[in-house]
């Protein structure tokens, strides 16, 4: 497979040359290229939807995405590039070179699978499964790649491939072990990419999701932060039947808290899309005895990053209100999973632009309002300006359950390379103005220290013992 994009993909490059020299008209330029790049993404659309639907047949857990990594490292290096490997455990990196440097765009795609059990496509020993669609974004940033080499040399700046990993937020416990043994510091991927630097020689990104059936394209639309907690409750083991008196029930403070929890939904705010969704992981290791140990995993959700801090407040009182009740302690550790999500304006109206030349303006829709979900392109977008469209799986199953997969590989991944590789050449040609106007009027971003203060500000592991609250 890599010798044949060497060979094939050197082949068509040469064939598809234009003269090399500029255009006199910069829009005949973009038009010109655009077909070009749209004609390699062509030519390869079989071995494109063959790399998704491979993907979507092995699917792995963030962090933990090796072998995909493999596979993507194998592309890369087919492409006759040199990725670099294991950033932030498992990400792949590689820099396609324009013909001038000085602005950088990127095209991701994310490494990981969601936990899904009994998931028609998923990993029968693991439970791991893309019900997101994270396979044709892999696919679609290769996709893009194998467009875009054949004209760098007519484009003035740079072009860096990227995948990333751990943007599903699940083994959520783990990942906070790996925070609490120092190898990680942030649990999503992209948070932890910009805190390593891997980000800093970007300046704008493009990533293609997965959405349902219809339309085949859409772009827009806002998405909530979220936080992590992992909650742990201590209380004291006795005989459940003979001496309960004795004890203190760890799960009876757990399912106060609960109670306690669901009191305050009432007042969040409509505008804050507040939610907030708890799992009990653990609890006591006999029924016969009184549950010393009661372990809980929340997700937060809310539109804003004051709206996190009110939420998280409120919840931290609801789980040591619980506490109190019973006598138990209580220890609460709170970690960023993402950051609120917008789509930079100046990005996203080029991303139409080139969605409604692709598939037609009926077919490519303008999304507004809050979509509930989450996700670690937020993180990214406080430091530069993003775009996420949304591609056609060719199914209409609900997200992130066992009916939602890749269906059209090549709706889901070849017709947002294209979409990727067009609005890079928009940004990049004739000098490279339509990316400095997108970093101009998406406002002002944030650094890198900046951006992981204002993580380790939502974060953190507050305990109260139960002689400290009395």
């Amino acid at each position: 497979m890599t010798d044949s994009i060497k060979a094939t993909g050197s082949d068509i490059h040469n064939e598809a040359r234009t003269d090399g020299g500029p255009a006199s008209d910069p829009a005949e330029l973009r038009a010109k290229l655009k077909a070009e790049v749209c004609a390699e993404i062509d030519h390869w659309a079989d071995h494109i939807t063959a790399l998704s639907d491979g993907i979507m047949r092995h699917p792995e857990t963030g962090y933990q995405e090796t072998r995909t990594a493999a596979v993507v490292a194998e592309q890369l290096r087919g492409m006759g590039l040199e990725p670099v490997t294991g950033l932030a455990r498992t990400g792949v990196k590689a820099r396609m070179k324009g013909r001038s440097s000085g602005v950088t765009a990127a095209v991701l795609g994310e490494l990981d699978a969601l936990v899904i059990p009994g998931h028609p496509h998923g990993d029968p020993e693991t439970g791991a499964a893309h019900a997101c669609g994270h396979n044709a974004q892999i696919a679609s940033m290769v996709g893009a790649g194998l467009g875009l080499r054949a004209v760098m040399d007519r484009l003035d700046g740079d072009v860096v491939l990227f995948a990333v990993p751990a943007e599903e937020c699940v083994q959520v416990q783990w990942r906070l072990g790996l925070v609490d043994d120092g190898e990680l510091h942030h649990t999503a991927g992209k948070a932890e990419l910009i805190r390593l630097g891997e980000f800093d020689d970007v300046d704008m990104a493009l990533l293609t999701h997965a959405g349902a059936a219809s339309p085949a394209i859409g772009v827009g639309g806002e998405g909530n932060g979220s936080l992590v907690k992992r909650v742990r409750f201590t209380g004291r083991s006795a005989h459940a039947g003979g001496t309960p008196w004795l004890g203190i029930s760890s799960y009876k403070a757990a399912t106060i808290a609960v109670a306690a929890i669901d009191a305050h939904r009432e007042f969040f705010k409509d505008e804050d899309s507040v939610r907030v969704h708890h799992l009990i992981t653990k609890s006591g290791d006999s029924v016969s005895a009184i549950p010393a140990r009661t372990e809980m995993e929340m997700l937060i959700r809310a539109a804003n990053v004051e709206a996190m801090r009110d939420a998280s407040d409120r919840i931290d009182q609801a789980l040591r209100g619980a506490a109190l009740a019973m006598g138990a302690d209580v220890e609460i550790t709170t970690g960023v999973a993402f950051l609120p999500f917008r789509n930079d304006g100046p990005l996203a109206e080029l991303a139409h632009a080139n969605g409604c030349e692709l598939v037609g303006e009926d077919d490519c829709a303008l999304v507004s309002g809050n979509f509930g979900g989450s996700t670690d392109m937020g993180d990214l977008g406080y430091v530069m300006p993003v775009v996420q469209p949304f591609a056609s799986s060719g199914r209409d199953g609900a997200a992130h359950g066992p009916e939602f997969w890749t269906e059209d590989h090549y709706a889901a991944a070849v017709v947002p390379a294209k979409l990727m590789a067009m609005t890079v050449v928009d940004l990049l040609v004739d000098g490279a103005t339509e990316a400095r106007r997108v970093i101009e009027e998406s406002g002002p971003k944030i650094g890198r220290e900046e951006f992981v203060a204002l993580h380790d500000s939502l974060s953190g592991t507050r305990t109260w013992p139960a002689a400290a609250q009395q």
